[in-house]
């Protein structure tokens, strides 16, 4: 179908429906080259955010199109309401529907448990990006039951949805089932046991997974316990390469825990300690593991986690001793000069390049400092999207970072 016939269909499907025509969506429908496939990104802004009557029209429209395999819908003021209308969608048989984005719209447990339900029978969605929506314990439980079903989603984020605990840990059994997830992210649930029974389950998942990618445990509370719970199931684990664990409660005996899980598993590549407190002790402990042979950690994040010049200088000489370490991330640290000049040789021999680090030396009166640039860690490392891309090394789609400042 032309984008042409679809920016019609559309016109003629708001008119049966008595619907406002959209001007951004037409301009958007119009733009569109059907030479191949492709997604239709409809983010929202400050100045336009479709409503659940846009979606409807949407919907109806894109049944029959085979080109438009990716619909981004993030930022808007989409309801449980606006996810009835996507049910048509998701339920054409064969659809050509291949992610979904809904990320930080209105949707709660009900439009939650309508995709659940959807997915049951849905052969061909990849991707489900549902951060923000505060789809609560309810809507969470629905999406792990489904999970027991679905054999083809390989994306699910569910970052700051207001998971409970009893959510969480039925997310985890799901996992040790779900043959077919590679990248999930839960981060920002609301835990409030102190006893982190999710940690365990996970860490039993992780014993018997052997498809899952990726994983983002941020703002999960996590403690040093937790971290040990979760390191006993990482040892034995071999397909996980993107571990994320900023902005929780990890110190330098969490840190030595994942030092270990670095020494024995030969597969985690990206490791994201952002906003913990791992100290000097904690760096020296990841250094060591990182200089250890058969270690293929290529990215690691430590920013803001109280480290001093012992600690700093450990990381540098362990970028030294691993040439595989390739991007490593320290800025809201404690950098003294020695630590300073340490980065600085690193740069300039071209060991460490200015574009793989948050950090840049400069030099006032004789004395070397650190300065911040404005590059971290990537935010991922699979992509299933509506482009044709499936991989664990796809490039980043061109979308802001949805998860909030620590």
């Amino acid at each position: 179908m032309a984008a042409e016939t679809v920016s019609e269909c559309y016109r003629a499907v708001c008119g049966q429906l008595g619907v406002k025509v959209n001007p951004f969506v037409l301009e958007k429908l119009e733009k569109r080259s059907t030479t191949r496939s492709f997604t239709l990104k409809l983010a929202g802004s400050s100045e336009q955010k479709l409503c659940d009557d846009d979606v409807s029209a949407l919907s109806k429209c894109l049944q029959n199109n085979w080109t438009v395999t990716g619909l981004d819908l993030r930022y808007n003021n989409i309801t449980d309401g606006g996810v009835g209308h996507l049910e048509e969608l998701l339920e054409v048989e064969d659809s050509a529907l291949r992610s979904l984005d809904l990320t930080f719209n209105n949707i709660q447990a009900e439009g939650a448990e309508v995709l659940a339900d959807c997915l049951q029978g849905n052969s061909t969605l990849l991707s489900l990006r549902l951060s923000g929506n505060k789809l609560g314990n309810t809507g969470a439980m629905r999406l792990a039951q489904m999970l027991q079903v679905n054999r083809t989603l390989q994306e699910l984020q569910l970052a700051d949805c207001d998971l409970e605990t009893p959510a969480v840990i039925a997310l985890a059994i799901a996992l040790k089932h779900n043959p077919a997830l590679r990248s999930v992210d839960l981060s920002r649930p609301l835990l409030f046991s102190l006893q982190e029974e999710w940690a365990v389950h996970f860490s039993e998942m992780f014993g018997v997974n052997g498809r899952l990618a990726e994983l983002h445990l941020g703002k999960m509370g996590l403690t040093d316990t937790g971290v040990e719970r979760l390191a006993e199931g990482l040892k034995q684990n071999r397909s996980l390469r993107y571990l994320d664990l900023r902005c929780n409660h990890v110190t330098h005996d969490g840190a030595q825990h994942l030092a270990g899980v670095l020494r024995h598993n030969t597969s985690i590549q990206v490791l994201d300690l952002s906003t913990n407190r791992i100290e000097d002790v904690g760096a020296e402990y990841l250094s060591g593991a990182v200089s250890w042979p058969g270690c293929v950690l290529t990215e690691l994040s430590v920013c803001r986690n109280n480290i001093r010049t012992k600690g700093l200088l450990s990381v540098a000489q362990a970028l030294v001793n691993n040439p595989t370490l390739t991007q490593v991330y320290i800025w809201g640290n404690h950098p003294e000069e020695p630590a300073c000049l340490a980065f600085r040789e690193l740069i300039s021999s071209g060991r460490l390049s200015p574009q793989q680090t948050d950090v840049r030396p400069y030099e006032v009166d004789g004395h070397v400092f650190l300065a911040e640039v404005c590059q971290s860690l990537r935010k991922r490392v699979y992509y299933a999207d509506g482009d044709g891309q499936d991989s664990d090394d796809a490039a980043a789609p061109d979308e802001p970072d949805p998860r909030p400042d620590c």
